[in-house]
């Protein structure tokens, strides 16, 4: 008898259990019934951003997009953003003995290079004219010269910042070990994607400038922007209050609280901006919240394709759009706004800004022009991968030899 309950009591163990793993769809237990319900395996958040990328992205990138598939799944690379409230010297030489260089410094001595050949072009141009006048032979100028000859008061006004950020050349996948604090506990540099500088130098502050960083969390471009040493004014602003305290570590760890002092830090909703400080800021930079694609390939916490989070992934072509719009009231009549996202889209980059430039004139009657940024492909080709087919804006591109990126960054003229 003993042996039979024990037999009964093993049957419903069995039952309770369910049929052994891989013998069919996984079931779980009504808590009140003796019943089961089949269930979907539950697809992880990475993989759903990588089938939604691939749906997409092989029809805007094509061939490009096997290659940038496989660079979003590999290891980021990332760059040393010095920082000048520390002594740098001795830090830039030790980043050069490991073969890091300056690419900002790097696309300094491109633009004086452009600029003497600009020279010798002009000069070339003098003497074919004289000769013409004189009846000889005419010099045949070269369209390429003459579009570097044209652009170099362009390029040499985009970069004349402070801003230096150390990468490692193509291929070479070398980590930067993590910075050290100085005597007076800053840190030397800040580890952030290379790319992300690209904004800070297309916004091109100028001395005294007032400037905004609407979504400035977690802090890096507010940093650089700091690093140019020639903001008359800065205001930091995000949404999160979390995030925002991230904002505070980041200033905390690498600035004197002298200067920290001088940058307001708020957690206002950017889409207020417009209406709290319409009119105030020569240059505002618009980081927008956006698909994030590398993080949402690589991890599954806090991934925007989960499933809880569909209909704020939908929406965000619209909150990137109110965003851009409340940049664009915050800023003076002839002031610049920086737009820039990290993901490939282009509904969330080049359409963002079409809306953006249609909404200005229909609603509020005012003349955006959008910026001519190719010649940053000129400065920095030798760093990143440029998407030459860019409609609006510059897409860098990640690369198994160069990983960084994305990065979109689109510049606005508010005339």
């Amino acid at each position: 008898m003993a042996a039979l309950g024990c037999s009964g009591r093993v049957g419903v163990s069995l039952l309770r259990r369910g049929p052994p793993l891989g013998s069919g769809p996984r079931r779980h237990r009504h808590p009140h019934k003796d019943k089961w319900a089949t269930t979907a395996p539950r697809i992880p958040s990475t993989r759903l951003a990588l089938h939604h990328f691939d749906t997409n992205y092989s029809l805007q990138l094509k061939d490009l997009w096997p290659s940038v598939r496989a660079s979003l799944l590999c290891e980021q690379k990332y760059g040393a953003l010095l920082n000048n409230f520390t002594p740098i010297d001795h830090i830039a030489q030790e980043l050069e003995l490991l073969n890091a260089t300056d690419f900002v410094s790097e696309a300094s001595k491109k633009v004086q290079q452009l600029q003497q050949g600009a020279a010798v072009e002009e000069s070339r141009r003098r003497e074919s004219r004289s000769q013409e006048e004189s009846g000889g032979s005419r010099t045949v100028v070269q369209s390429e010269t003459m579009t570097q000859a044209e652009l170099s008061p362009q390029l040499h006004t985009s970069i004349t910042s402070n801003i230096k950020c150390y990468t490692f050349p193509r291929g070479d996948i070398t980590r930067f070990r993590p910075a050290w604090p100085d005597t007076l506990g800053l840190l030397s540099y800040y580890l952030m994607d290379a790319a992300s500088v690209l904004p800070v130098l297309a916004l091109n502050v100028q001395p005294d400038d007032f400037v905004l960083d609407l979504c400035a969390a977690p802090g890096g471009k507010t940093l650089a922007l700091l690093q140019t040493g020639i903001c008359g004014h800065l205001a930091a602003n995000d949404v999160s209050i979390s995030r925002t305290k991230r904002l505070y570590q980041v200033l905390s760890s690498y600035v004197p609280r002298e200067i920290r002092e001088t940058v307001r830090i708020t957690s206002y909703d950017g889409r207020d901006w417009g209406e709290l400080e319409g009119g105030t800021f020569h240059k505002v930079l618009v980081d927008v919240p956006c698909t994030t694609d590398r993080h949402s390939v690589m991890e599954g916490e806090n991934n925007i394709f989960h499933k809880r989070r569909t209909k704020e992934r939908q929406m965000l072509p619209m909150l990137q759009l109110q965003l851009l719009m409340a940049g664009i009231l915050a800023t003076k009549p002839g002031g610049e706004v920086v737009y820039s996202t990290c993901s490939l889209s282009p509904l969330q980059n080049e359409f963002v800004i079409e809306r953006a430039v249609d909404v200005a004139e229909t609603q509020y009657n005012i003349n955006i022009q959008v910026e001519d940024l190719s010649y940053f492909r000129t400065l920095f080709q030798d760093t990143f991968s440029f998407f030459s087919e860019c409609r609006l804006g510059e897409l860098v591109l990640p690369h198994l030899t160069a990983n960084f990126g994305p990065m979109y960054f689109c510049k606005l003229r508010r005339m």
